[in-house]
């Protein structure tokens, strides 16, 4: 009896049909790779302090992991930037720095190894003109809670304002946070924000999975801003503006035989801020700011004379703090990349020279993030607001949905295709010797 067999070529074009719909579908797949989790896909991504020469990118995920930038100014993607941090976290912001003005940049996010894009294409900004650095610096402060009223580490801030460039940045370990508003731009990106004392500022305070707060202040009053409390919405817009400027106050540098000292005053039992001392409020020991031109300032008892020395390259000035007890100063060059020290010294009302010494690096000018990135380690005055708190906080719309997995992979279709030639090759050998016989 006669074996019925497949015709040769038709088991070749069923084959290739076979193997082309394979691939096809692994292309167009929006799957996971294995080892995936949907808990590491990038949410609320966001771009903000955007300037001539980088910006910054924030996104959240369910659970904490590592993420990064695969950036560059076309398809290829050859560049990569890293957040600050090495440790796993459920919030994210990477900043990109030392780019071209006028340049449009392309990115996609990598969170927990696999790639994310914009819904198949990737995200991208351009980045603004070349500008003068701002003359005069608008601080504005605050400090973020959780639900248990503990204070919130890593949580995005977000500041938008009607015709403002949005700027961005992340909370203290002790929940605080600074932000110069000089360094917004307008929404086209050519020039400065027009921001008074009237503006009207959006805040979003997101730190993932722990939740989100809104809030809504005149800039007046942003210094500091009343505490806020994720899962809440608040309206401080009746808030008044306060004049104790709420922010940390330094220890002096301490004699050699005194009890040592972490050289940061975190003691929050007082609730009056100390007018006998002079302070340096706008930078932490040993941090990073983003400006060559920085403004130091703080405060003291009035009509004190304090000398500043700015070095590497030594800048020194002696100034006289004000009827209020405020002082603020800028060196009158720019400063280098790289590490400074600034020492205040004064007389006291014993007659002793006193100093504060702190060590900070310049790290890059105009990169369009805050100009000091120092956070207060105490509030020394509750504000109460006048709002009425939520269960539901208030939610913006985020700037893109959530990142969709970059589908396929040139190697898997590589593969496919060459177990296609062997199985094609292999078949064609067993058809023929099938058909000699």
């Amino acid at each position: 009896m006669k074996k019925t067999t497949i015709p040769t070529i038709i088991g070749i074009v069923v084959l290739v049909l076979g193997v082309a719909a394979g691939v096809f579908l692994l292309g167009q797949q929006q799957l996971f790779r294995l080892g995936a989790s949907p808990d590491s896909i990038p949410k609320d991504v966001r771009i903000s302090n955007i300037s001539d020469s980088g910006f910054t990118v924030t996104w959240t995920t369910d659970k904490e992991t590592l993420g990064f930038l695969n950036y560059g100014t076309d398809s290829t993607l050859d560049k990569v930037a890293h957040p600050s941090s090495t440790t796993p976290s459920s919030t994210h912001l990477v900043t990109i720095r030392n780019l071209e003005a006028g340049e449009t940049y392309f990115f996609k996010l990598n969170s927990d190894s696999q790639k994310y894009d914009n819904n198949g294409i990737p995200w991208q900004t351009t980045t603004g003109g070349t500008l003068n650095p701002p003359t005069n610096s608008i601080i504005i402060s605050g400090k973020v809670l959780n639900q248990s009223e503990l204070p919130a580490s890593n949580a995005i801030v977000n500041i938008s304002s009607g015709n403002m460039s949005p700027l961005t940045t992340l909370t203290s370990e002790s929940g605080e946070w600074v932000i110069n508003l000089s360094n917004a731009r307008n929404s086209l990106l050519t020039n400065y924000a027009n921001i008074t004392d009237k503006t009207l500022l959006e805040i979003l305070v997101n730190n993932g999975s722990s939740g989100i707060a809104t809030a809504q202040i005149y800039v007046s009053s942003a210094n500091p801003t009343p505490p806020i409390t994720l899962g809440r919405v608040y309206d401080f817009r009746s808030s008044e503006a306060t004049n104790d400027n709420t922010l940390p106050n330094s220890l002096l540098e301490l004699p050699p035989d005194s009890e040592s000292s972490s050289g940061f005053q975190t003691d929050t039992s007082s609730s009056q801020a100390n007018t006998d001392t002079v302070t340096l409020k706008s930078v932490k020991n040993g941090e990073t700011i983003y400006t060559d031109s920085p403004e130091f300032f703080g405060d003291a008892p009035a009509n004190t004379t304090i000398s500043i020395t700015v070095e590497s390259d030594p800048q020194t000035e002696t100034i006289i703090s004000d009827t209020k007890g405020d002082w603020n100063w800028s060196p009158p060059n720019n400063l280098e990349e790289g590490e400074h020290t600034v020492t205040l010294a004064w007389v006291d009302e014993q007659g002793i020279t006193q100093k504060i010494v702190k060590t900070f690096t310049v790290l890059a000018a105009e990169t369009g993030e805050p100009a000091f990135e120092s956070t207060p380690s105490t509030i020394s005055t509750k504000v109460t607001p006048t709002a009425t708190p939520t269960a539901t906080p208030r939610t913006s719309t985020p700037a893109t949905d959530s990142a969709i997995p970059t589908p396929g992979t040139r190697e898997v279709t590589i593969f496919l295709l060459t177990l296609a030639v062997l199985l094609l090759t292999g078949g064609s050998y067993l058809s023929l010797k099938s058909t000699k016989k």
